[in-house]
Protein backbone atom coordinates (compact mmCIF):
# COMPACT_ATOMS: atom_id res chain seq x y z
CA UNK A 1 0.00 0.00 0.00
CA UNK A 2 1.36 3.44 -0.89
CA UNK A 3 2.81 5.33 1.83
CA UNK A 4 1.29 8.58 1.99
CA UNK A 5 3.85 10.13 4.43
CA UNK A 6 6.93 8.98 2.66
CA UNK A 7 5.33 10.76 0.00
CA UNK A 8 4.89 14.29 1.93
CA UNK A 9 8.40 14.03 3.12
CA UNK A 10 9.88 13.54 -0.20
CA UNK A 11 7.77 16.60 -1.63
CA UNK A 12 9.36 18.80 1.41
CA UNK A 13 12.27 18.01 0.80
CA UNK A 14 12.45 18.78 -2.83
CA UNK A 15 10.62 21.56 -1.89
CA UNK A 16 13.21 22.54 0.39
CA UNK A 17 16.21 22.14 -1.99
CA UNK A 18 14.58 24.22 -4.54
CA UNK A 19 14.20 26.92 -2.49
CA UNK A 20 17.68 27.01 -1.48
CA UNK A 21 18.68 27.02 -4.82
CA UNK A 22 16.45 30.08 -5.90
CA UNK A 23 17.39 31.79 -2.54
CA UNK A 24 21.37 31.35 -3.72
CA UNK A 25 20.04 32.29 -7.27
CA UNK A 26 18.51 35.69 -5.99
CA UNK A 27 21.97 36.02 -3.88
CA UNK A 28 23.69 35.75 -6.65
CA UNK A 29 21.96 38.47 -8.50
CA UNK A 30 21.76 40.88 -5.85
CA UNK A 31 25.18 40.55 -5.45
CA UNK A 32 26.67 40.64 -8.81
CA UNK A 33 29.36 43.02 -9.59
CA UNK A 34 28.48 46.19 -11.00
CA UNK A 35 31.04 47.92 -13.51
CA UNK A 36 30.56 51.62 -14.09
CA UNK A 37 30.25 53.29 -16.78
CA UNK A 38 31.94 56.87 -15.34
CA UNK A 39 34.86 54.54 -14.78
CA UNK A 40 35.44 54.24 -18.29
CA UNK A 41 34.73 57.83 -19.41
CA UNK A 42 37.43 59.09 -16.60
CA UNK A 43 40.12 56.43 -17.66
CA UNK A 44 39.52 58.30 -21.32
CA UNK A 45 39.74 61.72 -20.28
CA UNK A 46 43.20 61.30 -18.31
CA UNK A 47 44.44 59.06 -21.09
CA UNK A 48 42.51 59.56 -24.57
CA UNK A 49 43.29 56.35 -25.81
CA UNK A 50 43.75 52.34 -24.30
CA UNK A 51 44.52 48.99 -24.83
CA UNK A 52 41.67 46.39 -23.94
CA UNK A 53 43.93 44.98 -20.77
CA UNK A 54 43.94 48.66 -19.44
CA UNK A 55 40.79 48.85 -19.81
CA UNK A 56 39.92 45.93 -18.19
CA UNK A 57 42.24 46.08 -15.62
CA UNK A 58 40.73 49.83 -14.84
CA UNK A 59 37.01 47.84 -14.81
CA UNK A 60 38.28 45.37 -12.39
CA UNK A 61 38.86 42.78 -14.94
CA UNK A 62 35.03 41.96 -16.08
CA UNK A 63 34.11 39.50 -19.32
CA UNK A 64 35.51 40.49 -22.84
CA UNK A 65 31.59 40.97 -23.55
CA UNK A 66 30.56 42.91 -20.97
CA UNK A 67 33.56 45.19 -21.63
CA UNK A 68 32.13 45.70 -25.31
CA UNK A 69 28.89 45.84 -23.96
CA UNK A 70 30.00 49.29 -21.82
CA UNK A 71 32.10 50.32 -24.79
CA UNK A 72 29.03 50.82 -26.90
CA UNK A 73 27.25 53.13 -24.58
CA UNK A 74 29.91 55.38 -24.84
CA UNK A 75 30.21 55.33 -29.08
CA UNK A 76 34.04 54.07 -28.77
CA UNK A 77 35.89 53.62 -31.72
CA UNK A 78 39.30 51.58 -32.59
CA UNK A 79 42.19 52.25 -34.50
CA UNK A 80 42.51 51.37 -37.91
CA UNK A 81 46.32 51.62 -37.18
CA UNK A 82 48.34 49.46 -34.91
CA UNK A 83 45.85 46.57 -35.70
CA UNK A 84 43.26 48.10 -33.98
CA UNK A 85 44.69 47.74 -30.96
CA UNK A 86 43.55 50.65 -29.36
CA UNK A 87 40.57 51.93 -28.45
CA UNK A 88 39.43 55.76 -27.77
CA UNK A 89 35.50 57.77 -27.66
CA UNK A 90 33.85 59.57 -30.32
CA UNK A 91 33.62 62.41 -28.47
CA UNK A 92 37.15 62.65 -27.12
CA UNK A 93 38.48 62.30 -31.25
CA UNK A 94 38.88 65.46 -32.79
CA UNK A 95 38.86 64.27 -36.38
CA UNK A 96 40.87 66.67 -39.20
CA UNK A 97 38.82 67.95 -42.57
CA UNK A 98 39.72 64.33 -43.95
CA UNK A 99 38.10 62.68 -40.69
CA UNK A 100 41.45 61.42 -39.24
CA UNK A 101 42.89 62.12 -36.12
CA UNK A 102 45.93 60.61 -34.14
CA UNK A 103 47.17 60.64 -29.94
CA UNK A 104 50.91 59.13 -29.66
CA UNK A 105 51.45 58.23 -33.23
CA UNK A 106 47.84 55.91 -33.15
CA UNK A 107 45.79 56.96 -36.01
CA UNK A 108 41.34 56.74 -36.05
CA UNK A 109 39.15 57.50 -38.37
CA UNK A 110 34.86 58.31 -38.51
CA UNK A 111 34.58 56.03 -41.09
CA UNK A 112 35.62 53.17 -39.21
CA UNK A 113 38.51 50.49 -39.80
CA UNK A 114 40.72 50.33 -42.63
CA UNK A 115 39.22 48.99 -44.90
CA UNK A 116 35.90 51.46 -44.42
CA UNK A 117 38.45 54.64 -44.23
CA UNK A 118 40.48 53.49 -47.65
CA UNK A 119 36.71 53.31 -48.92
CA UNK A 120 35.73 56.87 -47.69
CA UNK A 121 38.53 58.37 -48.58
CA UNK A 122 38.92 57.06 -52.59
CA UNK A 123 34.80 57.43 -53.05
CA UNK A 124 35.18 61.00 -52.36
CA UNK A 125 38.78 61.70 -53.48
CA UNK A 126 39.23 64.16 -56.56
CA UNK A 127 41.00 62.00 -58.53
CA UNK A 128 41.24 58.86 -57.10
CA UNK A 129 44.35 57.61 -54.61
CA UNK A 130 47.21 55.48 -55.81
CA UNK A 131 48.70 53.26 -52.92
CA UNK A 132 51.88 55.26 -52.31
CA UNK A 133 49.48 58.43 -52.13
CA UNK A 134 47.03 56.93 -49.44
CA UNK A 135 49.89 55.47 -47.51
CA UNK A 136 50.76 59.35 -46.81
CA UNK A 137 47.70 60.49 -45.62
CA UNK A 138 46.95 57.45 -44.02
CA UNK A 139 50.39 56.77 -42.38
CA UNK A 140 50.15 52.96 -42.68
CA UNK A 141 50.44 50.52 -45.47
CA UNK A 142 47.32 50.38 -48.08
CA UNK A 143 48.41 48.25 -50.89
CA UNK A 144 46.38 45.08 -49.61
CA UNK A 145 43.54 47.01 -48.22
CA UNK A 146 42.64 48.60 -51.65
CA UNK A 147 43.16 45.05 -53.54
CA UNK A 148 40.48 43.55 -51.20
CA UNK A 149 37.90 46.48 -51.66
CA UNK A 150 38.92 45.55 -55.55
CA UNK A 151 37.99 42.18 -55.23
CA UNK A 152 34.69 43.13 -53.12
CA UNK A 153 33.73 45.00 -55.90
CA UNK A 154 33.74 48.24 -53.41
CA UNK A 155 36.22 49.83 -55.66
CA UNK A 156 38.02 49.53 -59.22
CA UNK A 157 41.39 50.58 -60.58
CA UNK A 158 43.21 51.67 -63.50
CA UNK A 159 46.65 52.10 -64.73
CA UNK A 160 48.18 55.61 -64.95
CA UNK A 161 51.50 55.43 -66.33
CA UNK A 162 52.46 52.12 -65.01
CA UNK A 163 50.77 53.19 -61.29
CA UNK A 164 47.75 51.42 -60.46
CA UNK A 165 44.88 54.60 -59.05
CA UNK A 166 41.77 53.38 -56.96
CA UNK A 167 38.82 54.72 -58.26
CA UNK A 168 34.90 55.03 -56.64
CA UNK A 169 32.92 52.19 -57.76
CA UNK A 170 30.26 54.68 -58.56
CA UNK A 171 31.38 54.62 -63.15
CA UNK A 172 29.52 58.35 -63.00
CA UNK A 173 32.13 59.79 -60.17
CA UNK A 174 35.36 57.52 -61.52
CA UNK A 175 34.69 59.08 -65.02
CA UNK A 176 35.44 62.22 -62.64
CA UNK A 177 38.56 61.26 -60.95
CA UNK A 178 39.99 59.75 -64.20
CA UNK A 179 39.67 63.08 -65.70
CA UNK A 180 41.16 64.86 -63.08
CA UNK A 181 44.00 62.50 -62.71
CA UNK A 182 44.99 63.22 -66.77
CA UNK A 183 44.64 66.84 -65.74
CA UNK A 184 46.86 66.61 -62.67
CA UNK A 185 49.90 64.48 -64.89
CA UNK A 186 49.92 66.85 -67.82
CA UNK A 187 50.85 69.76 -65.63
CA UNK A 188 54.16 67.95 -64.31
CA UNK A 189 55.59 68.96 -68.15
CA UNK A 190 53.95 72.08 -68.51
CA UNK A 191 57.05 74.56 -68.61
CA UNK A 192 58.21 72.40 -71.02
CA UNK A 193 55.09 71.94 -73.72
CA UNK A 194 55.06 75.54 -72.98
CA UNK A 195 58.29 76.45 -74.79
CA UNK A 196 57.00 74.35 -77.87
CA UNK A 197 52.99 74.41 -77.83
CA UNK A 198 53.19 71.40 -81.01
CA UNK A 199 55.15 68.90 -78.53
CA UNK A 200 53.23 66.04 -77.55
CA UNK A 201 53.15 65.07 -73.76
CA UNK A 202 54.54 61.76 -74.43
CA UNK A 203 57.56 63.51 -76.14
CA UNK A 204 57.72 66.00 -73.58
CA UNK A 205 58.10 62.98 -70.54
CA UNK A 206 60.77 61.37 -73.13
CA UNK A 207 63.28 64.99 -73.40
CA UNK A 208 62.88 64.98 -69.66
CA UNK A 209 63.37 61.58 -68.67
CA UNK A 210 66.61 62.29 -70.83
CA UNK A 211 67.98 65.40 -69.39
CA UNK A 212 67.30 63.29 -65.88
CA UNK A 213 69.56 60.84 -66.77
CA UNK A 214 72.32 63.10 -67.49
CA UNK A 215 71.91 64.20 -64.22
CA UNK A 216 73.96 62.97 -60.92
CA UNK A 217 72.18 61.83 -58.04
CA UNK A 218 72.05 64.55 -56.25
CA UNK A 219 71.02 66.98 -58.97
CA UNK A 220 68.16 64.35 -60.36
CA UNK A 221 67.06 64.33 -56.83
CA UNK A 222 66.41 68.02 -56.15
CA UNK A 223 64.75 67.98 -60.40
CA UNK A 224 62.67 65.11 -59.19
CA UNK A 225 61.53 67.40 -56.09
CA UNK A 226 61.02 70.29 -58.06
CA UNK A 227 58.71 68.32 -61.06
CA UNK A 228 57.07 66.90 -57.73
CA UNK A 229 56.38 70.26 -56.33
CA UNK A 230 54.87 71.35 -59.09
CA UNK A 231 52.28 68.00 -59.20
CA UNK A 232 50.97 68.97 -55.88
CA UNK A 233 49.05 65.89 -53.86
CA UNK A 234 51.03 62.80 -55.44
CA UNK A 235 53.66 64.37 -57.53
CA UNK A 236 56.23 61.99 -55.33
CA UNK A 237 54.50 58.77 -56.77
CA UNK A 238 53.86 59.89 -60.31
CA UNK A 239 57.44 61.55 -60.37
CA UNK A 240 59.15 58.15 -59.17
CA UNK A 241 57.43 55.68 -61.28
CA UNK A 242 58.62 58.11 -64.19
CA UNK A 243 61.95 58.95 -63.23
CA UNK A 244 62.33 55.07 -61.67
CA UNK A 245 63.53 56.41 -58.71
CA UNK A 246 61.81 55.20 -55.29
CA UNK A 247 59.30 58.02 -53.94
CA UNK A 248 61.46 58.43 -50.87
CA UNK A 249 64.21 60.05 -52.42
CA UNK A 250 61.59 62.23 -54.17
CA UNK A 251 60.40 63.36 -51.70
CA UNK A 252 63.82 63.96 -49.98
CA UNK A 253 64.60 65.88 -52.45
CA UNK A 254 61.37 68.17 -52.36
CA UNK A 255 62.00 68.75 -48.62
CA UNK A 256 65.81 70.00 -49.24
CA UNK A 257 64.24 72.70 -52.11
CA UNK A 258 61.36 73.80 -49.40
CA UNK A 259 63.89 74.13 -46.47
CA UNK A 260 66.62 75.40 -48.58
CA UNK A 261 69.18 73.23 -47.54
CA UNK A 262 71.58 73.45 -50.67
CA UNK A 263 74.42 74.36 -48.88
CA UNK A 264 76.31 70.74 -49.21
CA UNK A 265 78.14 69.53 -52.50
CA UNK A 266 77.85 66.43 -51.23
CA UNK A 267 76.14 64.12 -54.24
CA UNK A 268 75.00 61.48 -51.09
CA UNK A 269 75.14 61.87 -47.23
CA UNK A 270 77.87 60.64 -45.26
CA UNK A 271 78.74 57.27 -45.12
CA UNK A 272 75.80 56.55 -47.90
CA UNK A 273 77.12 54.04 -51.11
CA UNK A 274 78.54 51.05 -51.36
CA UNK A 275 80.68 49.74 -48.18
CA UNK A 276 84.23 49.04 -49.71
CA UNK A 277 85.22 45.31 -50.08
CA UNK A 278 88.94 44.52 -49.62
CA UNK A 279 90.22 42.80 -52.44
CA UNK A 280 91.52 39.53 -51.90
CA UNK A 281 94.89 38.08 -53.25
CA UNK A 282 95.11 35.09 -54.28
CA UNK A 283 97.55 32.77 -51.84
CA UNK A 284 101.28 31.60 -53.36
Amino acid sequence: MYNIATFDDNHIMRTLVLTKHLLWAKYLIMNKVKYHLQDIRDFFDAHKIATLDQLKATLGNPARCTLFRKLAHLEYLSSYSHRGKFYTLRSIARFTEPGLWSCRSVWFSRFGNLLQTAEALVTRSEAGYSAAELKDILHVKTKHALTHLVRCDLLQRKKFDSVYIYLSVENAVARKQEKARKVRLKKSFASVIVTNPDLAVEEAKAIVVLFCSMLDERQRRLYAGLESLKLGHGGDTYIASLLGMDPHTVARGRQELISGDLSSKRVRAAGGGRILQEKKRPKS
